[in-house]
Parts: C-alpha cells; structure tokens; sequence
C-alpha cells in the first residue's frame, strides 16, 4: 500500500517538474549554490563570490 503511495507522489512529482523545467532548474541551482558555499568554499571562492552578488544586485 505504501509502495502505490510512493509511486503516485513519485509520478506526481516528475509531472510538475515537466511542467515547471525552469523553476524546477532554478531550485536546483539554488541548492547547489548554498551546499557548495556550505561545505566546499575557500576563502577565495568566498570572496569572489561577495563581489560576484554585488554586480548582480546592481543589476537586478
């Protein structure tokens, strides 16, 4: 019974991600953003990555 569960919720899920591929890559860019300055990020990646957010405020 929890297997059909599953299954359903899985199926839902891969029919929304069609529909919504941007947002869809957009969340998942997101999320690999914040684990890579989490738990990889030097110093350096740090600092570029400040300056990098500070051009795209300007322009957003």
């Amino acid at each position: 019974m929890i297997y059909m569960e599953n299954n359903k919720q899985t199926e839902a899920n891969k029919k929304w991600q069609e529909k919504n591929r941007e947002h869809t890559r957009y969340l998942r860019n997101r999320s690999t953003s914040r684990n890579f300055i989490k738990k990889q990020a030097t110093q350096d990646d740090l600092e570029e990555l400040k300056e990098l957010i500070k051009i795209r405020e300007k322009e957003i």
